[in-house]
Parts: structure tokens; sequence; C-alpha cells
């Protein structure tokens, strides 16, 4: 499916966001990630940090440059923000603040709405949700 020219502008908004993201998990925000690793993962927090990094790294790079497979890409973003949200609510849940703004219960709780958001936004940009219903008719 052919995206409309605002949709590929939030695409490659959503794209570098994602690459950036992911840069600032391996360097300068490392650290601050580890809190929204949960105490119940049984897997060193770090190494779900760079991990995650990659994944965002690599997702923004495929959404960013791979156009045959971008609606698959928009749905593995999708997939991946609704991974990655346990690790928001345990952050809300046990009180841990990140990133200078998540220092407080009401900052981690706003944050939580922007999920679905994101969700939206990667299933929208890419056409992977406009595909899904085309291929429903």
């Amino acid at each position: 499916m052919k995206t409309t020219r605002v949709q590929n502008i939030f695409r490659i908004l959503l794209a570098l966001f994602m690459i950036y993201a992911g840069f600032s998990h391996l360097t300068f925000n490392r650290i601050e990630f580890q809190s929204q690793v949960p105490d119940w993962l049984p897997v060193s927090k770090d190494l779900v940090v760079i991990l995650s990094g990659i994944v965002e790294m690599g997702l923004g790079l495929a959404l960013l440059f791979w156009k045959k497979q971008r609606a698959t890409i928009g749905w593995a973003l999708a997939l991946f923000f609704v991974l990655v949200f346990p690790g928001n609510i345990a952050q809300y849940l046990d009180g841990k603040d990140a990133f200078g703004a998540l220092n407080s219960d009401t900052a981690r709780l706003i944050r939580l709405f922007f999920q679905p958001v994101l969700i939206a936004w990667a299933l929208w940009s890419s056409g992977a949700w406009q595909t899904w219903r085309h291929s429903k008719k």
C-alpha cells in the first residue's frame, strides 16, 4: 500500500527517534534505561538495555530504508512497544526516577499513556494498519 506524504514524514521522524533512542541505550542513557528493566526479569539489566538498544536502532534503520517490508516493520515496531511496556509499568509501580523528567509518580503515570500513541504511530506511519485492513477486503 502506498502511504501519504504526512505518513512518510511521521515514519521518518519515528525512525530517527528510534535510532537516537537506541544509540542512547548504548551510550549516555545506559544507566537511566536500566531503571526501566523490571527487577523480576531474570536477566542482567545492562544486557537488556544493550539488546533493546540494538533492536531499536535496527528497527529504526529498517523503518527508514527497507521499503518493501515497511508494513511488516511497522508491526514489529508496534510489538516492540508492547513488549517494553511492562518495564514502563514497573518503573511507575517501583517509583524509579529516570531521565530527569521522570522524577515523580505523576510524570511516570503520564508516560504510560504515550505507549499506545507510539504503537498507533508505528502502525499508521508505516502503512501496516492500512495494509492489514486492505488485506481483509
